[in-house]
C-alpha cells in the first residue's frame, strides 16, 4: 500500500522540486536586483550628502541603501536623519538634503526599479504594493521587510502551478 502511494505522488514530488527550484532562482533574482538598488541609492546619497557638507555623511548613505530594501516606506525613513541633522547645521541645508533625497527617491522610482525588478523578477508596482499590504496585516512589521521575496514564490507558484499545470493542459485538451 505505502509503495502504491509512493509510486503515485512520485511525479508531484519531481515538480514540486521544479516549483522550488524556480522559486530559488526567483528569490536569487529579486537579491541580485535588491542588491544593485541598495548600492546605487547609497552611492548617490553618499556623494549628494558629501558634496552638500552634512555630518555623517557615509552613515546616512549606509542607512538609506539598507532602508532601500523596504520599498515605498524605507526611503521616506531614511530621509528624515539626515534632514533633521542638516537642519541643526543650517536651514537651507535641510532643504537641499530633502531636494536631494526626492530627487534621488524620483530617479529609483522612475528609471532604476522598473528597469532592474523588470530584468530580474518582473513584479508589477502595483502587485508590490499590494503585497505590502497584504502580508504586513498578516504578519506586521515582519510581513512589510519579507513582502516582496513573498511576493516573488507567491507568483513562481502561481506561473508554475496554475498556468502550466492546469491552465495550459486543459488548452492543450481543447
Amino acid at each position: 500500500m505505502v509503495r502504491l502511494l509512493y509510486g503515485s505522488f512520485a511525479f508531484y514530488r519531481s515538480r514540486i522540486d521544479e516549483v522550488l527550484t524556480c522559486c530559488a532562482v526567483g528569490l536569487g533574482h529579486w537579491t541580485v536586483g535588491a542588491l544593485i538598488e541598495m548600492v546605487f541609492i547609497g552611492v548617490l546619497s553618499g556623494v549628494g550628502l558629501w558634496l552638500l557638507q552634512v555630518p555623517l555623511a557615509l552613515a546616512h548613505a549606509v542607512l538609506a541603501g539598507l532602508l532601500n530594501f523596504i520599498p515605498n516606506v524605507g526611503p521616506t525613513l531614511s530621509a528624515v536623519l539626515p534632514i533633521t541633522i542638516a537642519f541643526l547645521d543650517a536651514p537651507w541645508k535641510a532643504l537641499a538634503v530633502l531636494v536631494l533625497y526626492i530627487i534621488i527617491q524620483n530617479i529609483e522610482s522612475y528609471w532604476l526599479t522598473p528597469t532592474v525588478m523588470a530584468n530580474q523578477v518582473a513584479l508589477l508596482p502595483a502587485i508590490t504594493l499590494a503585497s505590502q499590504i497584504f502580508f504586513t496585516t498578516l504578519f506586521g512589521a515582519l510581513g512589510l521587510l519579507m513582502a516582496i521575496p513573498l511576493a516573488v514564490v507567491v507568483k513562481t507558484w502561481i506561473e508554475e502551478v496554475l498556468f502550466k499545470d492546469i491552465l495550459d493542459r486543459w488548452q492543450r485538451s481543447a
